[in-house]
């Protein structure tokens, strides 16, 4: 790919994506929140040329000086955190969102539209979660990754872009959000406190962003139109597993709170993702172990910390 585009870029995947395109020499029109905070952590590279725009204003962004782009890559999402995922009003908004990046993806002559899913989208579900597999969304939040997806499905066709949804499942890595469970447990355990968990005998599935960027990257270039493709490793392990690594990386002396707390009302106990379409039609293999993943992860946050 000679040149894309990535709306939202701050997040982790949207940064570890533009690290994979620079890495590919590919340009970058990175669009971002304006007068983002988060701006300065984006690479610095000749290739990447970076525009600022809330996602309420992608209706008002008409032109590019450089168009005829390969890709866009929509991460963008409002409203993440666990407690406002069942926001009606700010899910409902950021469906129109995403059509508005289809839209502004056709004003400036994208070929290809790559929309980020949630695994959230097919609710509470038992062993391999293949992607043809009914949904049925348990949450706000799912609810609207879904609908966002069938209707930008529709609209890509209507104005002749190739489409193509994922459903990201547990990713993690450099410049993770410190309220996912893997954050939150090196947070604990480099402060020296015990982190209090469940009994984490949840099946999950976690794929390092780098890993992600890569297959986000391969299906710009060879993901088939109008396909959903789970990003993931392919391989669920029992959440305690994930927990003692995480623990024995920085000390293994220090205590674990495991199973010191309730599941939650809506608990996910299976997160096992079918990537074999990714696989076949992208040749993406995950290349990174979770332990360099996770140590890689611990040095960026004693440095962020510092």
């Amino acid at each position: 790919m000679n040149s894309v585009i990535i709306i939202g870029a701050t997040s982790m995947l949207g940064l570890a994506l533009l690290d994979e395109c620079i890495k590919n020499k590919t340009h970058v029109t990175a669009v971002v929140r304006e007068n983002s905070k988060k701006r300065e952590t984006l690479p610095k590279s000749k290739l990447i040329t970076t525009v600022e725009c809330d996602i309420s204003r992608l209706s008002e962004l008409h032109s590019q000086k450089n168009k005829g782009f390969d890709a866009l890559y929509h991460f963008a999402w409002e409203s993440t955190n666990k407690t406002e995922r069942d926001d009606i009003d700010a899910q409902n908004r950021n469906i129109g969102y995403t059509l508005d990046a289809v839209r502004f993806a056709h004003r400036v002559g994208c070929k290809r539209f790559i929309g980020a899913g949630s695994q959230a989208e097919y609710g509470r579900v038992e062993g391999i979660i293949n992607p043809e597999m009914k949904v049925s969304p348990d949450s706000a939040y799912g609810v609207a990754k879904y609908t966002a997806g069938k209707l930008s499905s529709i609209l890509s066709e209507q104005m002749g872009i190739d489409f193509i949804w994922t459903r990201i499942f547990s990713t993690y890595g450099v410049n993770d959000m410190p309220s996912t469970m893997i954050m939150y447990c090196i947070g604990c355990l480099l402060r020296g406190e015990k982190p209090i968990l469940t009994k984490c005998e949840q099946r999950w599935d976690y794929l390092n962003c780098r890993d992600a960027a890569r297959a986000f990257y391969l299906l710009g270039k060879e993901g088939k139109t109008q396909n959903i493709y789970h990003i993931g490793n392919g391989i669920a392990r029992p959440l305690s597993e994930y927990v003692y690594a995480i623990r024995d990386a920085i000390d293994p002396l220090l205590p674990l709170g495991i199973g010191e707390c309730d599941y939650a009302p809506k608990q996910v106990m299976c997160l096992c993702p079918d990537i074999s379409n990714l696989q076949r039609d992208t040749g993406f293999k995950p290349l990174i172990s979770f332990s360099d993943g996770i140590n890689e992860t611990i040095e960026w946050v004693r440095g962020v910390n510092k």
